[in-house]
Formats: C-alpha cells, structure tokens, sequence
C-alpha cells in the first residue's frame, strides 16, 4: 500500500510512469540514499545490471524490429510488386485454363460431328442394303413370275 502511494506520487509529479525498477529503488533506499539492507542493495545492483543489458540488447536489435520509413515504404513496395506478379500470373492461368476449355469444347464438337458422321454412314450402308436386298428380292420375284 506505502509503495501504490510512492509510485502515484512520483508518477503525479513526475508524469511518467514508474518503473518495478525505480519503486523499488524508492521504498528500498534510505533519506541519505543508501540501501535500507545490503540484500536490497544487491537486487538493486542486479536489477540495474538487467536493465542495462536489456536496454543493450534492445538497442542493437532495434534495427531488426524497427525498420527505418524508407525500408518500411520499400517492403510495401515489394510486397505491392508480388501482389501485382501474383495478380498477373493469376490472370495467365485463367487465360490458360479458358484456352484449354475453349480447345477441349472444339475437340468435343468435332468427336459429336465425327460420331454422326458415322451414324449418318452406317445408315446409309444400312438402307444401301435394304435397297440391294429389295432389287434382288424383286429379280427374284420377277424370275419366278417368268417361270
């Protein structure tokens, strides 16, 4: 509860927030600025040592998460430029597909056509036949008469 009142009036006065660092640092130190025990003063050190690896390792990789205006514009840029390959590439494939279907449709056609054809063939050998049965069916019929 002492320390909730410590960081609101330092965050009050101060307005920025505080710290688990700083609060610590603050209900740990004496008036003169010493550490209360010397347990404290070691966590405040190890503390301090943390923080400032983290600031070190925050600061290096800063430039792997945090890209500059102009790397950000030119992955915006790229990533544009894919998406208009892909789009371009997608419209090949349809035409590419419409082709084939067009190509398949005219091959279908020309089967249907063909396979009449045949029909139309065959029927004709079939009355071709009918016809030559009846020539020889009426010679036989005549020849019969004359006997």
């Amino acid at each position: 509860m002492f320390g909730m009142k410590i960081a609101s009036i330092t965050e009050v006065s101060s307005g920025q927030k505080v710290r688990r660092l700083q609060l610590f640092d603050i209900t740990h130190r004496k008036k003169d600025g010493s550490p209360m025990t010397s347990e404290a003063g070691e966590i405040m050190e190890k503390l301090k040592e943390k923080k400032a690896e983290y600031e070190a390792i925050a600061s290096t990789d800063s430039s792997q998460y945090m890209p500059s205006e102009s790397q950000a514009q030119a992955e915006v840029q790229r990533l544009r430029d894919q998406i208009a390959q892909m789009q371009a590439s997608t419209v090949e494939q349809i035409a590419e597909v419409q082709r084939k279907y067009e190509e398949l449709q005219q091959q279908l056609i020309a089967e249907a056509a063909a396979r009449e054809a045949a029909v139309a063939v065959r029927e004709a050998a079939a009355a071709a036949r009918e016809a030559e049965a009846a020539a020889i069916a009426a010679e036989q019929s005549r020849k019969y008469d004359e006997l």
